[in-house]
Order: C-alpha cells, then sequence, then structure tokens
C-alpha cells in the first residue's frame, strides 16, 4: 500500500518515539487518515501510536480537537492557525507527547485564488513545547499525489520533531 520510502521514513520515526518513551497523536483533514494509517502498517506500532483523529469537517476540528470555531470562520480550516490548533489538540485529547496535524485543499475542486489546490498547512506539535508550522504548495498535481506528498511532509515534521532533545 505504502513505497518502501515511506516504511522507512515510517518505522524510522516510530523506532525513535519509542527510544525517547513518547506516543504519537494524529490529527488529519485532507488526508482522511493516511498518516496514521502509514504509522500503523508498522509491526509494532501499538506502543507508540496512541491514536489518530480524523476531523475533516469543520464541526469535527471544533468537537474532537476543540479548534475554536471563531478561529475557522476567522482563517478558514486550511490555514496555519487551525493546523497549530489541531495538532496542539489532539495533545489536550489524548495520552500522546507528540501530534502532527493537516489541513488542505487536495482537489481536485474548492481551491481559490488565496488558497489554491494542493496548499496544506502541516503543524506538528510536542508537549511543553512551542508548535512547528509548514505550509505546502504542491500544485494541482492531483488528489491522490496531494494527500501522499502531504503524508511524507508530516512524517518528516514528526521525525524533526521527535529528534529534537
Amino acid at each position: 500500500m505504502f513505497s518502501d520510502d515511506r516504511i522507512a521514513l515510517a518505522t524510522d520515526v516510530l523506532a525513535a518515539a519509542r527510544a525517547k518513551g513518547l506516543k504519537i497523536a494524529t490529527a488529519e483533514s485532507c488526508t482522511g487518515g493516511l498518516v496514521a494509517g502509514l504509522l500503523t502498517e508498522i509491526p509494532g506500532s501499538s506502543d507508540v501510536f496512541e491514536r489518530g483523529f480524523v476531523t475533516y469537517s469543520n464541526e469535527a476540528k471544533e468537537q474532537m480537537l476543540g479548534v475554536p470555531a471563531t478561529l475557522i470562520r476567522q482563517h478558514g480550516a486550511v490555514s496555519q492557525a487551525v493546523a497549530r490548533a489541531m495538532a496542539e489538540g489532539a495533545i489536550r485529547q489524548s495520552a500522546a507527547q507528540l501530534a502532527v496535524a493537516v489541513t488542505g485543499i487536495a482537489g481536485p475542486g474548492g481551491g481559490s485564488d488565496e488558497k489554491p489546490v494542493g496548499l496544506v498547512h502541516i503543524a506538528a506539535a510536542r508537549a511543553g513545547e512551542a508548535t512547528l508550522h509548514r505550509e505546502c504548495r504542491f500544485g494541482d498535481i492531483g488528489r491522490t499525489e496531494v494527500r501522499l506528498a502531504t503524508v511524507d511532509a508530516a512524517l518528516e515534521m514528526l521525525a524533526r520533531l521527535v529528534q529534537s532533545p
């Protein structure tokens, strides 16, 4: 299902988190659970992967992760502010110390001049530390390709976060 490179990166992330005694949660919108799916593809992931939230709708972001409705109204669901709130909410709503969140526009529709297809915001949070953010503009490369590129970028951010002291 996932490429060897993706499996290798997920395996490394899980091993690094395991070595530090850290649990991981995911909060996903445009990827619909693909990041959690990749992490749980690895045998033995259950001792590190704590839970995944698929929060596709704005209501789910609010109810499951505690993202303020006013934040979504002010910035839109696809924004740095909402991605950060999703990652931080995943930490609060789980027993995990690390979380990665993704929200974006996979296409083919739904884009605008300001927020085009392929725009994705990713946030990675670690309990008690500043939340990291990355804006990706993958372009209109196809829905599946945007989603898989998002998985790659999310795992790379999670890898960076788990390696921090």
